[in-house]
């Protein structure tokens, strides 16, 4: 079975649009319900040690699916580029949602949404 991550980024905690959310409750909400099979946060993936998490965590084969909940899917897509392709990771098996601005519910709910979007419609 298909291993699907999930990777919580909220920049550094101290960005305002992520204040209204309760970043630890977003992440025990999709660890409880069970729809993927691991989640992580990590404070800044746009730095440099976000890179050198993003290749441990994906070295290996372990994932097949990346779900990230950050900033903007595109720019996620730009800033991970070279530390996926370091990790022999495709772009095209990472999937990103904006959760910037909303609130713990809302963040739940536009991640879950993104889940459950089935492959062939990405």
């Amino acid at each position: 079975m298909a291993k699907r991550g999930l990777l919580l980024c909220v920049c550094q905690g101290t960005c305002p649009s992520f204040q209204k959310m309760n970043i630890f409750e977003v992440a025990n909400t999709l660890r409880r319900e069970k729809l993927v099979d691991y989640v992580a946060i990590h404070p800044q993936l746009c730095a440099r040690d976000g890179d050198q998490f993003l290749g441990t965590l994906l070295a290996g084969g372990g994932t097949d699916h990346l779900y990230v909940a950050a900033c903007d899917p595109t720019m996620q897509v730009k800033m991970f580029r070279d530390a996926l392709r370091e990790a022999g990771f495709s772009e095209e098996k990472v999937f990103g949602v904006d959760i910037r601005n909303m609130s713990t519910e809302q963040a739940v709910a536009a991640i879950k949404a993104l889940i459950q979007v089935p492959e062939a419609e990405r």
